[in-house]
């Protein structure tokens, strides 16, 4: 099973704090059948800094001697105005060139149809597949569910956390990702995990998937 986001890189953001805590994290999620992982640090604000996150990168990967890993980022939306786009390419996962993108949670529905969907389709005019990171945890699609609907119609792969089985970081994930995945809109379940205890919710939220 291959785990397409996770925040498991240490020191580069909200998620590992260290080279420990990574391989804490990587035997967890092999425990739970992860056999391969997209690592996929934040890219959030004017902070980040690509030379780092690559570094840290290669450092873990050699660490974890052999365990088959690729790199990617988590995109916030407001970050793509800041970045030129001929850089966009280093932010895809590097083994499928898919881009995954995080929306802002407290978005308005009219940004659906406005900004969004010209950023979307912005990054397919590159080539991208566009991944949307944790659909169920944001405002407007938890008060409308037909945004995800008009996500996949706009060609996006839609993503779940697996945390959502316990009610998602905000406390309101659990039935919108219910009502998504009945209703068969999720491509991917991944663990988003930052740290050694996300990947309990992993094997759980895979049951809900199947």
């Amino acid at each position: 099973m291959k785990d397409i986001h996770c925040h498991i890189v240490p020191g580069v953001d909200d998620g590992s704090r260290s080279m420990e805590e990574s391989l804490a994290m990587l035997h967890a999620a092999q425990e739970v059948g992860v056999t391969s992982m997209i690592c996929t640090p934040h890219c959030r604000n004017k902070n980040f800094n690509y030379r780092i996150a690559v570094e840290a990168f290669e450092a873990f990967k050699t660490a974890s001697k052999g365990f088959p890993m690729t790199l990617g980022f988590e995109v916030a939306h407001r970050m793509l105005a800041l970045i030129n786009p001929k850089y966009y390419p280093k932010l895809a996962m590097k083994e499928t060139g898919q881009f995954l993108l995080e929306l802002d949670v407290a978005a308005s529905e009219g940004m659906y149809y406005s900004e969004y969907a010209q950023s979307i389709f912005d990054l397919q005019a590159l080539g991208f597949e566009i991944i949307i990171a944790h659909p169920e945890r944001y405002h407007a699609i938890q008060e409308n569910p037909d945004l995800a609907r008009e996500l996949i119609r706009m060609g996006c792969k839609l993503q779940a956390s697996a945390d959502f089985v316990a009610g998602g970081r905000l406390g309101h994930a659990k039935k919108p990702a219910k009502r998504l995945i009945k209703e068969g809109l999720y491509d991917y379940v991944a663990s988003d995990a930052h740290c050694v205890a996300h990947y309990k919710y992993l094997k759980k939220a895979l049951k809900a998937f199947g």
